[in-house]
């Protein structure tokens, strides 16, 4: 049978008794255990599950300070506020080193998508964008580390992704937007376009005016698809052969059928735009051929965007750039643990935990999501 058991809360009183020698007339007693908050109230896996409950569970402060009423425990909003700032400041150094080991990679997918932002000063609400850059390799069989870090802007300029990937050396997967170009322009960074980018935009003329062009489109692209679903997981290599003997002859004479099709329609009909958007993008939509790491779509960075599309609807907006600098930090190590297998609040916790208690630099990677194990020890244990 399956019950729930009501939440519980408890005060922690830590009792540190003083004891004197009389031989030597000194008085020693035990060190305060560090606190996640000088003189606050909270402990770190309080912290964690407040950070976890907003940004994982999507609950705006306000419904977790009416749910801890309820249950007996009194805390204002602006409180649970300042514990999500000092979680993310915790965790500062967990999502520098998550961005540091992402620019390593050879292959990383980035998107972006709006948050609303108060602009007390206009009297309005402003839009910010929240950009993903994630590194998953999963599937073409690799065991290197997956993570996604965000980054919080207030517009949206191509200067954000240049300024993030300034340091950064291979393939970029993303949507067309136009701010990526001077990326590529650099021959350092290789653009990788989404398959599902483009199948979308023939999609969305489908549902509303579905055409035999456009089921036969659909179509031939759910080929190629079903053939990456067979590969998922497998080696560059094995991957790389069979696109190569299988995906690349539907490549070709889905292509043919494009430009046959393109012949016949008016320039100006939103079919005819959606066949050269993806024949602009062609040399970058047919590389994944061509090499067995590479995705045929940006389905990794537009999940990693779930979690916020999620989160907008319930805490509606950014309270400030600094809220929306939080928000960045605190996804960047949820969704990295998550991709990790862990579970985020006991994670946060932990890592914290340990940060506070002065956790030395040079051992910083023991507490990165794909590294980390619950039974660490502590640091006097360890040294």
């Amino acid at each position: 049978m399956l019950d729930a058991v009501p939440v519980q809360w408890r005060v922690v009183r830590t009792i540190r008794p003083k004891y004197s020698c009389r031989a030597c007339e000194k008085i020693v007693q035990a060190p305060a255990p560090v606190k996640a908050i000088a003189r606050g109230k909270a402990t770190f896996g309080t912290l964690a599950h407040v950070v976890v409950s907003k940004f994982d569970h999507h609950l705006p402060l306000y419904r977790q300070a009416e749910i801890m009423a309820a249950q007996g425990v009194e805390i204002d909003r602006s409180t649970l506020a300042g514990w999500v700032g000092q979680a993310s400041v915790l965790l500062d150094p967990i999502v520098s080193r998550i961005r540091e080991v992402g620019l390593t990679a050879s292959k990383i997918h980035t998107d972006d998508t709006p948050v609303p932002m108060l602009d007390p000063g206009r009297g309005k609400t402003a839009t910010g964008r929240l950009w993903a850059y994630a590194v998953d390799d999963r599937g073409s069989g690799a065991t290197t580390p997956s993570l996604v870090w965000y980054e919080f802007t207030t517009d949206r300029t191509g200067a954000h992704p240049q300024r993030q990937l300034a340091n950064f050396t291979g393939y970029l997967q993303a949507d067309g937007y136009a701010g990526y170009d001077k990326l590529y322009d650099t021959n350092r960074v290789t653009e990788v376009a989404c398959w599902a980018h483009f199948r979308r935009k023939i999609f969305d003329i489908h549902a509303t005016k579905p055409t035999s062009l456009t089921t036969d489109l659909l179509e031939r692209i759910g080929q190629i698809y079903e053939i990456e679903a067979e590969v998922r997981g497998q080696q560059p290599e094995i991957r790389r052969r069979s696109r190569q003997d299988r995906t690349q002859p539907l490549i070709d004479e889905l292509r043919q059928a494009l430009d046959d099709a393109l012949r016949r329609l008016s320039p100006k009909s939103e079919m005819a735009k959606a066949i050269a958007y993806g024949r602009k993008r062609w040399v970058a939509l047919t590389r994944f051929l061509d090499d067995g790491r590479l995705e045929i779509d940006n389905n990794i960075a537009e999940r990693a965007m779930r979690c916020v599309a999620l989160g907008r609807k319930n805490w509606l907006f950014a309270g400030s750039k600094a809220g929306g600098d939080r928000a960045a930090a605190v996804y960047s190590v949820i969704e990295s643990a998550k991709l990790n297998g862990l579970e985020p609040q006991a994670y946060i916790a932990d890592v914290i935990a340990k940060i506070a208690d002065e956790w030395p630099a040079a051992r910083w990677d023991e507490l990165m999501p794909w590294n980390w194990r619950p039974d660490q020890q502590p640091i006097a244990a360890a040294a």
